[in-house]
């Protein structure tokens, strides 16, 4: 195998196969990133001497040829090279000679790896900001919608107070103002350059790591080659820490829309076309891809452990454990976006339900709004509770004599601030705008 450590002694193909493992099925997504970092790096190289204008031209342009040849999909990676970085700079070699072997002046694997890391985790983060951003926008549009449309709340799984559908989808909403505050948290960890710290020590060279960062658009450099190390296993945490927080908001609504399309609520429901059925009961119509949601973003949440548990008991330097939080993140990603594009993707077919409250067991969750009622008539709070409960507990509960069948959340008299009656979505898409603008 082709590795760009060899110094004459061949590994057995045992060591190469346990070593590698699937790291280069995975390090075709940074395939790209490698290059744009190794052309951030060749001009550095070209402007402190160590490679001249006609080298960086012929450099630049065969790392071009690549971009492009991956971009298309036809790059690939041979059968007996050991990783990315091994294949680009074989192909640099084969086209240019002497000239391609010069490349890797001034950097090691090890910063190689964490800058292509670092830039490939950029893209992802700010996709899937998109991708939140885009969800935000249908649940804010659902909580207007349906602001006075009441929805039984529940606490410990039993009926409690009158929410709403508004209150409902706006909750979410704001939800993931404090997800993208995680992920903006991650981001500006991902957003710092460690390319020139090589191995973690530094360089002899007079390496202008200012300017690969300026180059490479990151906020800041990693200043010390040893924190730039340190850094692997932080970075891959923070990352799934931030994903974890996204994916246990799309858990909990997902648990919300299994539980509620069940036909003993009956709250929501969706097109034939997004459920499925049963092989042997034909009336089924069960929330696959709700189950699928809230078990794939357990996974996700799982990362943040798994990352932890392989960072753990490292000294400081590089070592080839690291290979593995690819394994772990990398499909976590991928998960969190099928997650998040399907979430929104359902969200485009809700149906609510505006005839929850003919069910007369939801009577009793206005048992609260009877004791302010009869508070605010002159009762003590603690009296009108027990009155009321007393009611409850002899079947002859009744809210102010209404018709409860027909209320809607205007007949309640919400009006502070995040309740059913005044839901703030204009400052909650405030505080996402704020939220999701990272530098």
């Amino acid at each position: 195998m082709a590795t760009l450590w060899n110094k004459g002694t061949a590994a057995t193909s045992a060591v190469e196969a346990f070593t590698v493992g699937n790291d280069r099925v995975l390090d075709m997504k940074l395939a790209r990133y490698d290059v744009i970092g190794s052309k951030a790096h060749i001009r550095m190289l070209e402007s402190i001497g160590l490679l001249t204008s006609e080298e960086l031209s012929a450099l630049t342009d065969a790392l071009d040829d690549i971009l492009a040849d991956i971009d298309n999909g036809r790059f690939g990676m041979e059968d007996d090279v050991e990783d990315i970085h091994s294949q680009i700079e074989l192909i640099l070699t084969r086209k240019l000679g002497d000239i391609g072997k010069k490349i890797h002046s001034g950097r090691s694997r090890n910063d190689q790896v964490l800058v292509d890391l670092k830039l490939f985790l950029k893209d992802e983060l700010l996709e899937i900001r998109g991708s939140i951003l885009d969800l935000f926008g249908k649940l804010q549009s659902l909580s207007e919608k349906y602001k006075d449309v009441i929805l039984p709340g529940y606490t410990h799984t039993q009926i409690a107070m009158p929410s709403s559908f508004g209150m409902w989808f706006g909750a979410y909403a704001e939800a993931l103002v404090n997800d993208m505050y995680m992920l903006g948290g991650a981001y500006k960890v991902v957003n710092r350059n460690p390319l020139g710290s090589a191995a973690g020590f530094g360089n002899s060279f007079p390496l202008d790591r200012d300017m690969t960062t300026r180059l490479l658009g990151f906020a800041s450099p990693d200043y010390n080659s040893v924190a730039a190390q340190l850094s692997r296993g932080k970075t891959e945490k923070c990352v799934a820490s931030a994903i974890g927080c996204v994916a246990l908001t799309l858990n909990r609504f997902a648990s919300d829309c299994c539980l509620w399309m069940c036909p003993n609520f009956g709250f929501i429901k969706f097109p034939d076309s997004l459920t499925t059925g049963s092989s042997i009961m034909p009336h089924k119509k069960n929330p696959d891809v709700w189950e699928m949601v809230r078990g794939k973003c357990n996974r996700v949440m799982a990362t943040q452990n798994e990352i932890s548990m392989m960072a753990g008991n490292m000294i400081s330097g590089y070592h080839r454990d690291f290979q593995l939080f690819k394994d772990v993140l990398f499909p976590s990603l991928e998960l969190i976006k099928e997650c998040l594009s399907i979430t929104s993707y359902m969200l485009d077919n809700i149906e609510v339900s505006d005839s929850i409250l003919d069910d007369p067991k939801y009577e009793t969750m206005f048992t609260v709004e009877e004791v302010n009622r009869r508070t605010r008539e002159g009762t003590a709070f603690r009296d009108a509770y027990k009155e009321v409960g007393l009611e409850v507990n002899e079947g002859r509960f009744r809210y102010s004599g209404k018709d409860t069948s027909e209320l809607k959340v205007k007949d309640l008299g919400h009006t502070h601030i995040g309740s059913i009656g005044n839901l703030c979505n204009k400052e909650i898409a405030q505080l996402m705008e704020s939220s999701s603008e990272w530098k």
